[in-house]
């Protein structure tokens, strides 16, 4: 299992695949409140804006494919911010439950650590229970809870909340 698996930084030809893998989760889950799947481009663009100040972006290949993706941004854009990250990690549907998404969140809070992180939040729509578990499995614990803000397949939804402080490097 994941024996040919390689977590690796992303690169702008990695567009295609994530934007696929991103929108199965649009279209079929709650973990994203978008409805309507993005482009290339946009995808494109969101690599890019997260590659300028140099935040982690990292995607797990097995056998040369994309099986799954993980990348961090500043929480919020304020100043005082700045040491504090949001993550997101998507793993292609058909190779969920492989211990994808705990290889990519691994490597994701050693690299944002690295970067200069103390912290990562975890906004989880949906308050998808495989989402919960993985960060908790990863040292992640739940802060807090919005409710019933998010409305997606006809039902209300909550965001849970959950944070995990990252080690000095």
């Amino acid at each position: 299992m994941g024996h040919n698996r390689r977590i690796r930084d992303v690169e702008d030809g990695d567009a295609v695949a994530i934007t696929e893998i991103y929108a199965h989760h649009v279209l079929h889950g709650t973990a994203s409140y978008e409805v309507d799947p993005p482009a290339v481009a946009d995808t494109l663009a969101k690599i890019r804006r997260a590659a300028g100040p140099g935040w982690p972006f990292l995607v797990a290949e097995e056998g040369g494919i994309v099986s799954g993706y993980a990348y961090v941004t500043q929480f919020r854009d304020r100043a005082a911010y700045r040491f504090t990250a949001e993550d997101s990690i998507y793993v292609s549907p058909d190779r969920m439950g492989r211990g994808i998404g705990t290889a990519l969140l691994e490597a994701l809070i050693e690299s944002s650590a690295a970067y200069g992180f103390r912290t990562i939040v975890a906004v989880i729509g949906g308050a998808e229970p495989a989402s919960i578990a993985l960060h908790r499995k990863s040292g992640f614990r739940e802060v807090g809870r919005l409710e019933k803000v998010g409305f997606k397949f006809g039902r209300w939804l909550d965001s849970l909340y959950m944070q995990r402080e990252l080690p000095v490097p």
